[in-house]
């Protein structure tokens, strides 16, 4: 028997946000970890290349006093702020602008950029479309590269398009919740009217992934990441989900490169009854 090299891994193309282009597809958040050392070792895990940062002066800080900042190794990833917590334009503006500076000041490639969260409840922590799109119009006409999160309506998602967003990143099931993608039909929708004429814009699933094959399953639709944080802070191990979710993500994607063979109703046999290798 011939003892064959194995086959080298497909090279995809880079994940390309506005400026920026990333060789992982899996963007993670940086909250909810039990300490800044555990959140190191997962971004580590993760391979992630972008992490997500709220920007709110009082996140940025632990019980202890520490930045967060400090526990994030700024030559290798990208921060992408985000306006977590923000419940109107105006405030999301007014945190996006203080992102930018924090960043600058640090030198990180960044501070050009903002994940953009406007809620319209503290309940269900769902976007407000209306006041999504009019904060998304200004910091577009501010110079940011807007990456908005929206709920996975179709109309809303080609309107944020249609405002200049970067990327738009419809949620998968309610922030947290570890439901996974709830509507897969909407998805595709939005992935058609999102990408139609535009094959390269990226779409992002944002929120309610829970496991593994959640990102497996989001990336087989045909999204272009994932950006998750709780499914993997609190987890019951942390680190392990981490790699998990990485190997899902990188997994999913290639799939869906692939094409899945068609559903069909009976049985294909998988072996030939003719030919060399003759029947069964």
């Amino acid at each position: 028997m011939l003892n064959a090299a194995p086959a080298p891994a497909p090279i995809s193309r880079p994940l390309t946000l506005g400026r920026h282009s990333f060789r992982s597809r899996l963007i993670v958040g940086t909250g909810k970890h039990t300490t800044f050392e555990v959140m190191q070792q997962c971004l580590d895990a993760s391979g992630a290349e972008v992490v997500t940062v709220a920007v709110r002066r009082e996140r940025l800080i632990d019980a202890e006093g520490r930045s967060i900042l400090d526990f994030i190794d700024l030559s290798r990833y990208t921060i992408l702020p985000n306006t977590a917590g923000c419940f109107t334009a105006e405030d999301a503006v007014r945190v996006a602008r203080l992102g930018r500076e924090i960043l600058t000041n640090l030198d990180n490639p960044g501070a050009d950029w903002v994940k953009l969260e406007v809620l319209g409840d503290k309940k269900t922590l769902l976007p407000d479309p209306v006041a999504t799109l009019e904060a998304t119009r200004q910091l577009v006409a501010d110079g940011f590269q807007v990456l908005c999160y929206t709920t996975d309506d179709p109309i809303t998602a080609r309107r944020l398009k249609d405002a200049g967003a970067t990327s738009v990143m419809p949620a998968g099931s309610p922030i947290g919740s570890g439901q996974g993608v709830l509507n897969p039909n909407n998805i595709r929708i939005c992935l058609e009217y999102l990408k139609d004429g535009d094959p390269d814009y990226p779409v992002i699933i944002d929120a309610g992934v829970g496991t593994a094959s959640d990102v497996s399953f989001a990336m087989e639709l045909g999204c272009d990441g994932v950006l998750l944080n709780t499914a993997i802070a609190s987890a019951q191990d942390p680190l392990r989900m981490a790699h998990a979710m990485r190997m899902a993500c990188e997994a999913g994607h290639l799939a869906a490169l692939a094409g899945r063979i068609p559903r069909k109703l009976y049985a294909t046999a998988s072996s030939p009854e003719t030919g060399v290798l003759g029947g069964r």
